[in-house]
């Protein structure tokens, strides 16, 4: 392919603008929850690879958590096994949790690793039962009950929280020029399996390495203001009082206090980006405007 002068100045504009960001993150342990439509799309798929390859080959090390939810229930679907949810989580059985971890540790995972392989990555799949990585409990959910004067407490199944993170085996990805690919499910001191949040997940390992970012791809523009508008930036004071103001709300909630978690616990900064852009996590790590909101401890 011939480029022609003015194209492969734009090129080298490009290039040398994202110069002093990868000189600053060089060495810098990255974060990023893989879902939405990033991880449909063919062709988002294969420009979310290049972009991690890419963090890789200019010296940062990018450590990618996934989800998995509309492949397992098109195979839950296929098995006969009925869904249930409770506040957006899946109701999970021992016969569901079978599904969960062949889809995510298995099918979904693989897939990732091949397509960073493909795109000139060396990926490493795991799940959080590999070197006990993941530690977890069950989650309860609590609900305010109508009857009862307190909330009633409901189990829905081998669905868990993180308790803590063993880092040992992301240090030797690291060392040993690997990209770690996560599925986001753990065990606890008896050896039981919990199906996990990837958000979650993901904000839990970005606070035990210590990340410089944690990224999380969505399907939406990034964090937005009461009119609708695109906020880039935030502090995390900010972002509580949005909170507190009723701005933030739904589904985008988990995402946000995930983040802030994160912020709070030592990441220094984390992202709610659009995964509908192509090369959405590169946009956000090398350029000044990124594509989403940047949520850090201080204003900068």
């Amino acid at each position: 392919m011939t480029v022609s002068r003015q194209q492969a100045l734009e090129i080298a504009t490009v290039l040398t603008e994202a110069l002093p960001y990868i000189q600053r993150f060089k060495g810098k342990t990255i974060v990023v929850k893989y879902g939405g439509n990033a991880m449909t799309d063919e062709a988002l798929k294969f420009s979310f690879a290049r972009d991690i390859v890419l963090m890789k080959l200019v010296g940062m090390n990018p450590i990618i958590v996934h989800g998995g939810g509309p492949q397992i229930g098109s195979l839950l679907e296929q098995l006969g096994i009925t869904s249930n949810f409770v506040d957006g989580m899946r109701v999970t059985d021992s016969a569901t949790m079978d599904v969960v971890e062949m889809v995510l540790g298995g099918l979904v995972n693989k897939d990732i690793v091949n397509l960073i392989n493909r795109n000139g990555g060396k990926a490493l799949g795991l799940t959080g039962k590999d070197a006990s990585m993941i530690q977890a409990k069950k989650l309860l959910v609590e609900r305010p009950s109508e009857a009862l004067a307190t909330p009633e407490i409901i189990d829905i199944g081998q669905v868990g929280e993180v308790t803590s993170i063993d880092r040992s085996v992301l240090d030797l990805a690291a060392e040993s020029n690997l990209i770690p690919v996560i599925a986001p499910i753990g065990t606890d001191e008896s050896g039981h399996t919990y199906n996990i949040n990837a958000d979650l997940v993901a904000g839990a390992i970005a606070s035990a390495v210590q990340a410089e970012k944690l990224i999380l791809l969505t399907n939406v523009e990034g964090l937005q203001d009461a009119n609708g508008t695109l906020l880039p930036t935030l502090s995390a004071e900010d972002v509580t009082s949005m909170i507190n103001k009723g701005v933030i709300s739904g589904g985008m909630l988990p995402k946000i206090q995930c983040a802030l978690d994160a912020v709070r616990e030592g990441v220094t900064s984390a992202h709610i980006i659009d995964g509908r852009v192509a090369h959405a996590v590169l946009l956000e790590v090398l350029t000044d405007e990124g594509v989403g909101t940047k949520i850090s401890d201080h204003d900068h």
